[in-house]
């Protein structure tokens, strides 16, 4: 199990068929990864998403981002 920020991800991002049609949601909550993407892409800081989705830890906001950018830099550096 994969360790972000401290975190193992089964605390950072969770799937489950039955919640929200099986998206990738923030652990314990029923807000998707994307949600915090699209606030981003939007121009609203993280600080902004994370007071409009109280539920989210900004630990897991952070280790998901981690995440991200890890992904995105071993796929631009294959």
């Amino acid at each position: 199990m994969a360790i972000l920020n401290n975190l193992p991800i089964s605390d950072v991002i969770w799937i489950d068929p039955e919640r929200m049609s099986g998206l990738p949601c923030f652990t314990g909550t029923r807000v998707p990864v994307q949600a915090l993407v699209d606030h981003l892409e939007g121009g609203s800081t993280l600080h902004e998403f994370l007071d409009g989705f109280p539920t989210v830890k900004r630990e897991q906001a952070v280790a998901f981002l981690e995440l991200a950018n890890d992904q995105l830099v071993r796929c631009v550096s294959s």
